[in-house]
């Protein structure tokens, strides 16, 4: 019995798992940053979704395979409602429902600890509907079945046709420049 187990241990410890995974809302946050010409700011995405194929040996990475991670425009809060729907016009939510990342390509993956890994991808980023090709560095933590993927992205949002939103008459005006903060689990 105790050599069965042995063998069927070692037969699945050294066997790469190709895994789709989904997002875990629970697990998972993205937050949009901000300026403005009187305060930073600052929206939390509530409604998020994708799928992704990672090939992994235990706890190393070996291929992400496929991924896209969907974000529901009206998902972003504030917390002020006059902020959120200055947002949501800017956005053109009524015509746009989504901001979607779809991996074109995976360039380099690079262990950076036990079980934490640099990869650095390329891929289409649609807003507004309008697509455009990105680089995206992010670290992907790999532990029991889980993917974690985390990083930062910075996106002027003139190139994707969006005038930067204003407040009061433009008094108040934000700044072109927005970084997604993100850390989305999928498992």
């Amino acid at each position: 019995m105790r050599k069965n187990v042995l063998v069927a241990f070692l037969l699945v410890s050294g066997v790469l798992v190709a895994q789709e995974s989904k997002v875990n809302v629970k697990e998972s946050k993205l937050t949009v940053l901000g300026t403005s010409n009187l305060h930073d700011w600052h929206a939390n995405a509530e409604v998020m979704s994708g799928k992704g194929t990672f090939v992994s040996e235990g706890n190393t990475l070996k291929e992400v395979k496929s991924l896209n991670f969907v974000l529901t425009s009206e998902g972003l809060k504030s917390g002020k409602s006059g902020m959120d729907k200055n947002t949501y016009k800017a956005l053109k939510t009524e015509t746009y429902k989504n901001i979607e990342f779809k991996l074109l390509s995976v360039a380099k993956i690079t262990k950076k600890s036990e079980g934490v890994f640099a990869v650095e991808t390329q891929g289409n980023l649609t807003i507004c509907g309008v697509t455009k090709k990105v680089n995206q560095t992010f670290t992907v933590k790999v532990t029991g079945g889980k993917y974690l993927l985390s990083g930062k992205q910075t996106i002027d949002m003139t190139t994707y046709g969006i005038e930067p939103p204003t407040a009061l008459m433009g008094t108040i005006k934000t700044g072109k420049d927005v970084t997604a903060d993100f850390s989305v689990t999928y498992n």
